[in-house]
């Protein structure tokens, strides 16, 4: 019965096809017995069909509905008891869309900012590690130039004390020469 409830409603201005097919399901699912709002649409599309004008294909299908005992009143209320089921379709679907939102969307958007504050936390550790590292690389630059000059420094004392050091056991040497030289052999 959905594909021809489908049929009757296809003409509905912008109608997806998807959508459609769904509402009419929901419709199928709860008809009513007997002749209805329902029944008589089939009534009037197949009169229209015949190329009969909408006037009268409402009037001929409400006829012989009529002769089943239908009224115009019950046709209204089947009618609206049907639009009331697509409106609880539409409540029902609302509640899916959003908890699709819900789960697809608002929480990858929820991920999104939690990983943004990560980033820009870890971008922070990063200028954070790389001022150290500067002063570190300040500190060893200092301490490369100090190596150098303590080096240097030491470097110079040694060679002092070297040559203070020859100097002095060559005073010693040409003393212990003289002695042997002056004093010879009265040591």
């Amino acid at each position: 019965m959905s594909d021809q409830l489908k049929d009757l409603f296809a003409q509905a201005a912008g109608a997806d096809e998807k959508s459609l097919r769904f509402l009419m399901k929901a419709l199928s699912e709860n008809d009513l017995s007997g002749f209805d709002y329902l029944q008589f649409k089939q009534s009037v599309a197949a009169l229209a069909k015949m190329n009969m004008d909408e006037a009268t294909a409402y009037k001929s299908a409400f006829a012989t509905a009529a002769t089943m005992g239908l009224t115009k009143a019950k046709l209204a209320e089947t009618a609206g008891y049907y639009r009331n089921i697509l409106v609880k379709e539409q409540d029902n679907f609302a509640k899916a869309l959003n908890h699709q939102l819900s789960t697809k969307v608002e929480a990858k958007k929820k991920n999104v900012e939690k990983l943004k504050y990560q980033i820009n936390k870890n971008k922070e550790q990063i200028k954070k590690l790389q001022d150290e590292i500067a002063g570190y690389l300040d500190e060893v630059e200092s301490m490369e130039a100090s190596i150098v000059e303590e080096d240097n420094r030491i470097a110079a004392a040694k060679d002092k004390f070297e040559n203070t050091h020859k100097a002095v056991l060559r005073v010693i040497d040409e003393d212990v020469a003289n002695i042997e030289k002056y004093l010879g052999a009265e040591i």
